[in-house]
């Protein structure tokens, strides 16, 4: 569950790019919305007017930068990504599509001249090619079923690509004369994954020739093997690489199925050479999980992030070293205790440019990769997400807790940026942004906790605000300066509450130390860590003590359910997406098992297993008896992670309780709520359910 709001946005993309795929040609265009605002406030509807940017790629020569940016529709209820270039200084801004198609997944050929895109034009995903000013349109791939991903070789004369194929045997399959029976026959786990039931069909890697007209001759690397690269459920085309001579490539996969697979996180990083047509599994016996490779210029070594703890998917990233000719590991960052993601090569082989997150803020580093000293090349209150080199500058995309992503340049000397893509400066510039304040509060151990502070709008220090107080998710997972369409904090200030959000015990960037002490413990420090920055930040004179309330999801919603129990009277209400209410229940009914295993300690069956006794005493369930709160309890119906009832449970427990109570239940959701129309709705309840008992 770490890392949530990054991966929740990545979700909600590829979910918006492949819906209604056959209908895509009926539908009208979604432009960008141009809107005359008579309020200076933040609103839910203007929330959801924002462009969307991301997936930004610079040309070969380092001179062109192209990204895409999705729109929504909230009466069409869905959303529509064109692609746009322009200059590597910001000008020149161009819109290279206007279609009711998405298109997405758009990467520039290695030649430098053309650009390859993925679109529905056709019917289904495949691939289309355009020259770098848009014009020249066609189509280079017909596999059938579509594809998923592409990436050409470095010599630009293959392409690997991405797709579904379908593996085990389906019911039709087993039973061909019941065609319209939908039953599933399971006989192992895992069977569903986040938010889809496993179908038999697993992603595979091909590998196909380009002739700079059509992709031709595709082939699977990965021939009736039961498993998926990229692996699922947030897994990209980071998790796979070509070697820089074009005759191999590396990806990312755990290759286990079933018990196994649910109980593991042991992936590895395997190598196919195109000539031989063999696989070798490059990081056997490295128990934890292995992904995301790349390669020096020249070739000879390989990198990648390592966990080194086997079933612990929030331990850190170590950046690892392979020589490939002898196969000898170097593990270059033992004295950084940080994980850092997204590496491009700074010149031939010496330098790396990364993005790490450090006490709750994303920054670009520089690596020395022979001395393996690192240095932080930018500081401030925001999130980069990613980097790139253009020429003499770095193209960054960065966000914060009052600005949806943008493109910058990067000064790679001193640091400062420059905004170019301004993709939402017309809206920015009708609006009144909450101000976000940095505090640390002591912790009942006498440890510093980082706390974010989001005042509303017009703060006027003099007044009483009610406060909410936003419990992250996780456990583990960064409370950085991200944007989120949901759990905005910008939205939740700019409903004239002061928010706090703790960056309590788990929170990734605060040393490992700290992100490991949730583990086997996450009703002890992490909640005390919460009640310790409510008290601090209530304790303020334009904080109304009388008027809190505490919302969260997942984790957060975990979190919240058990201060309902044990708030001692601090709260007024309570808000709970997708939590944990009975730990026992979502212990026999979530997906990934080594993620409960680890957290929890071990099963509830256990009896002489002290630290998985401890956990499921203290289930939020265990403290209903103290609840005198009203509460609100929201759910998605295929959220897999912690399924919906859940939620159910504790709204009824609410209500047999006699507590005011609410629930709003989303049929068509997820873990994540990722419709227009569902996310105003979501805005307007959260909002309503606030202010019925802050405000009113």
């Amino acid at each position: 569950m770490r890392k949530l709001f990054l991966f929740a946005i990545f979700t909600g993309l590829l979910a918006s790019c492949q819906l209604a795929v056959e209908q895509d040609n009926k539908l009208p265009l979604i432009t960008k919305n141009q809107l005359d605002l008579t309020s200076d406030i933040m609103t839910p509807e203007v929330l959801w007017s924002f462009g969307r940017l991301g997936d930004v790629q610079v040309s070969p020569d380092g001179k062109k930068i192209l990204y895409g940016v999705s729109y929504y529709n909230l009466e069409q209820n869905r959303s529509n990504r064109e692609l746009f270039v322009m200059n590597a200084d910001g000008s020149g801004r161009q819109q290279l599509t206007e279609t009711p198609q998405n298109e997405y997944n758009a990467i520039w050929h290695p030649d430098g001249d053309q650009i390859v895109y993925l679109s529905s034009a056709s019917g289904e995903v495949q691939a289309w090619v355009m020259k770098g000013d848009g014009s020249a349109k066609q189509q280079i791939s017909e596999i059938e079923g579509g594809i998923s991903g592409l990436a050409f070789s470095p010599d630009g004369s293959k392409g690997m690509i991405t797709k579904d194929v379908q593996i085990d045997p389906t019911t039709e399959d087993v039973y061909p004369d019941l065609p319209k029976s939908d039953g599933r026959i399971i006989s192992d786990l895992m069977y569903r994954h986040w938010d889809v039931w496993e179908d038999g069909a697993y992603s595979h890697i091909f590998v196909a020739d380009f002739d700079g007209a059509k992709i031709s001759g595709a082939k699977d690397i990965m021939p009736g093997e039961p498993y998926e690269s990229p692996m699922m459920p947030f897994g990209g085309l980071e998790e796979i690489s070509w070697t820089p001579d074009s005759k191999g490539i590396a990806y990312t996969c755990k290759k286990l199925k079933g018990i196994d697979y649910t109980l593991s996180t042991d992936s590895d990083i395997y190598l196919y050479d195109l000539e031989s047509g063999k696989t070798k599994n490059l990081t056997k016996g490295m128990p934890g999980y292995d992904k995301a490779p790349f390669f020096s210029p020249d070739g000879n070594k390989m990198y990648w992030s390592s966990m080194e703890r086997a079933t612990f998917e929030a331990d850190k990233e170590r950046l690892f070293e392979m020589d490939l000719a002898s196969g000898d590991k170097r593990y270059l960052t033992p004295d950084f205790d940080y994980s850092p993601f997204g590496a491009t090569w700074a010149d031939e082989g010496e330098h790396l440019y990364f993005v790490c997150a450090v006490n709750s803020e994303h920054q670009i580093f520089r690596m020395n990769v022979n001395t393996t000293e690192i240095t932080v090349l930018t500081e401030g209150m925001f999130d980069y997400h990613s980097v790139a080199i253009a020429g003499d500058r770095l193209i960054a995309t960065r966000v914060d807790m009052t600005k949806p992503q943008e493109i910058y340049s990067v000064d790679p000397g001193t640091g400062e940026a420059t905004e170019l893509s301004f993709e939402n400066k017309p809206l920015l510039d009708q609006l009144t942004m909450p101000k976000v304040e940095k505090r640390w509060v002591t912790t009942v151990d006498k440890q510093q906790m980082l706390v974010w502070v989001i005042y509303p709008p017009h703060f006027d220090k003099s007044k009483k605000y009610p406060a909410v107080m936003f419990c992250t998710g996780g456990p583990q997972g960064v409370l950085g300066q991200f944007w989120s369409y949901r759990w905005n904090m910008s939205q939740m200030a700019s409903f004239d509450y002061v928010v706090i959000a703790p960056a309590r015990r788990g929170v990734s960037s605060h040393g490992q130390l700290w992100t490991d002490q949730v583990s086997k413990d996450n009703s002890g420090l992490a909640m005390q860590d919460l009640l310790s920055a409510i008290d601090d930040i209530s304790a303020e004179p334009y904080v109304d003590e009388e008027r809190l309330g505490a919302v969260g999801a997942s984790f957060g919603g975990f979190a919240v359910f058990w201060l309902a129990g044990n708030h001692q009277n601090r709260f007024k209400t309570f808000i709970s997406h997708c939590g944990v209410f009975n730990s026992e229940m979502e212990y026999m009914t979530t997906d990934e098992m080594f993620f409960d295993n680890w957290e929890k300690g071990g099963a509830p069956w256990e009896k002489d297993n002290q630290v998985a006794k401890k956990s499921y005493a203290n289930s939020p369930h265990h403290f209903v008896a103290n609840w005198n709160t009203p509460i609100m309890v929201m759910q998605g119906e295929h959220d897999y992670r912690i399924p919906y009832t859940q939620g159910m449970a504790a709204f009824n427990t609410a209500q047999m309780l006699g507590i005011p109570s609410r629930m709003l239940f989303f049929p068509s959701e997820t873990h994540w709520v990722l419709s227009p129309q569902n996310g105003i709705l979501w805005q307007r309840e959260f909002r309503d359910w606030l202010d019925k008992w802050l405000k009113e």
